[in-house]
């Protein structure tokens, strides 16, 4: 099976694999549709899964690169990755209080909670994405 992947030309590939993450991302999404209100151990349960699985994939995918780019740099390995992780969090937090900032501007005017904690969430989960990528 696997060399019969290997065999098709890469564009066919990419597109096998997209759409195979693309059905696990779609399964696992579906839980929502099971749970209508899920117990706070379960959900603490996933939340918990969802940061290991990201710790992981910011180690295997990001830092560790990053440790071998320094060491094959002539840099220190653990500085560079600090200053990078370090800068990472500090961008997310700030981010944080901007939006916090702007939104209660925003629902200054509008006098809407929920437009305030939709628009927040909105944001920090497209510079979220952003800064990961």
């Amino acid at each position: 099976m696997v060399d019969s992947f290997l065999q098709l030309p890469y564009p066919a590939q990419a597109l096998c694999a997209s759409l195979v993450t693309w059905a696990l991302t779609a399964l696992g999404a579906c839980v929502v549709f099971l749970l209508r209100q899920p117990n706070r151990n379960v959900m603490d349960a996933m939340l918990g899964l969802a940061g290991g699985v990201m710790v992981a994939a910011a180690f295997w995918s990001l830092l560790s690169p990053a440790i071998e780019m320094a060491e094959s740099l002539d840099m220190i390995p653990w500085l560079t990755v600090l200053v990078g992780f370090m800068g990472g969090g500090i961008l997310l937090f700030w981010g944080d209080r901007l939006f916090t900032h702007l939104t209660e501007k925003r629902t200054q005017m509008r006098d809407n909670k929920e437009k305030k904690n939709g628009l927040k969430r909105c944001a920090m989960l497209v510079f979220s994405i952003t800064l990961h990528n």
